[in-house]
């Protein structure tokens, strides 16, 4: 049965959809069998990937609603063994949707449900925020992975967010795990990124990926061609640090 796990910061631009994206293919090239649910309506995981929103005709959108069948929204990707769940902006109104639901039935649990048989891990890329979209993903999740980078804005919104899941665990979820906090965009040569770290050792020490991910011009760039890196720049740091993560992430969960 597949591992359902959460990429989620309400701070945007931290590099969770880049590190969704690029650990579930670097899982997927070890065989295993990925998807990854693009849960944020920018659908920059969607497009990460080499897929045409524009072109799509099912979306998690539609699934969360109970306008279409999971399997009708899933999508195989080039890549090997990685499918994909595609959104678009119509995502953003679902936040209202998901209260307005009269049934009362959990259309997105429902349909997890039905695939998990078919997948080892599933992961989901939430929005920058800590709205009802994410609340739902991590009441779904086996697991949450946190990218942050070394700044000190990032460390006040941490407390934020652990709060959340507290709550969530509490409210809906009381088997949600934190997987683990995943440096990004690191550059071990600024004092600042050594203090933030320092910090972070002092408090999450046992949460923390051992491999930070550096800031690299290819890894922002693999985007642009709709590659994740382990394609786009198999042999480079990026790739090599992402398998490094990945690797750690099948050992924890």
């Amino acid at each position: 049965m597949a591992k359902i796990v959460s990429f989620s910061n309400q701070k945007g631009g931290v590099g969770k959809t880049t590190s969704c994206v690029n650990i579930g293919a670097q899982i997927a090239n070890k065989g295993k069998k990925v998807l990854i649910i693009d849960m944020d309506p920018q659908g920059n995981a969607t497009s990460g990937l080499g897929i045409a929103k524009s072109k799509v005709k099912k979306t998690i959108y539609d699934v969360i609603i109970g306008q279409a069948t999971i399997n009708e929204a899933i999508i195989k990707t080039k890549f090997k063994n990685l499918s994909v769940i595609s959104s678009n902006i119509d995502l953003a109104g679902a936040e209202l949707e998901l209260h307005e639901l009269e049934d009362g039935v959990d259309y997105a649990k429902v349909a997890l449900e039905s695939i998990k048989a078919d997948y080892d891990y599933i992961f989901i890329d939430c929005p920058p925020s800590l709205g009802m979209l994410t609340v739902k993903a991590l009441s779904l999740s086996d697991g949450i992975v946190i990218p942050m980078q070394c700044e000190f804005f990032s460390l006040e919104g941490m407390s934020q967010l652990l709060n959340t899941v507290k709550r969530i665990k509490q409210l809906y979820n009381p088997d949600l795990q934190i997987v683990g906090i995943l440096l990004t965009m690191y550059n071990g040569r600024l004092t600042l990124t050594g203090q933030v770290v320092a910090e972070l050792k002092k408090y999450y020490a046992d949460k923390l990926f051992k491999v930070p991910i550096s800031r690299t011009v290819r890894i922002s760039e693999a985007p642009g061609y709709g590659e994740p890196i382990c394609y786009h720049d198999p042999y480079g740091k990026g790739a090599l640090e992402y398998a490094a993560v990945a690797k750690e992430l099948m050992m924890r969960i």
